[in-house]
């Protein structure tokens, strides 16, 4: 017997595991109270990454031209609310982020099963995930802008098919 346990990713067509985590305001917030509001997008990613970087510009993209009501973005960082700030700054982030602190051993990270940043869960009002992500993969972001109404890409710029995490 190994003591060693893969870990797995949730996949689409499972159940998103209940949460709840600290905003960068302090304030607190359940999945199950975003549920509520309709479906939600959480986007896990760390500061360093380079792919988290290359691909959280076009989410903000969908979050912008979809005018926030077809699907709610949740950026969910595994760094503190400093961090999170400058990437948000940065990068020019402007959808909800919330905190899953190593401090605290990423809780919700590894409730939903995460070996690799991004990751990407569509989660539908009823808990289900209708979409599962890890690294950047050009035609899951063209879907879910399709389904936000929103072209993520511009014609003129390049933008590979797959990034690995």
């Amino acid at each position: 017997m190994s003591w060693w346990k893969q870990r797995k990713t949730l996949e689409a067509g499972s159940q998103a595991p209940d949460f709840e985590l600290r905003t960068l305001s302090g304030a607190s917030e359940s999945l199950k109270g975003i549920l509520a509001r309709g479906p939600a997008l959480l986007a896990f990613f760390k500061v360093s990454c380079p792919v988290c970087q290359f691909t959280f510009p076009f989410l903000e993209r969908i979050w912008q031209g979809a005018g926030r009501g077809a699907v709610q973005f949740l950026a969910i960082s595994q760094d503190d609310a400093r961090a999170t700030q400058e990437f948000n700054r940065q990068f020019g982030i402007t959808f909800p982020a919330l905190l899953d602190e190593a401090g605290k051993g990423y809780p919700v990270s590894n409730a939903f099963g995460i070996t690799t940043v991004p990751s990407l869960f569509l989660i539908e009002p009823d808990g289900s995930m209708s979409s599962a992500l890890s690294g950047f993969s050009k035609k899951a972001v063209a879907e879910l802008g399709q389904r936000a109404g929103v072209a993520p890409f511009r014609p003129d710029e390049y933008v590979p098919e797959w990034q690995a995490g």
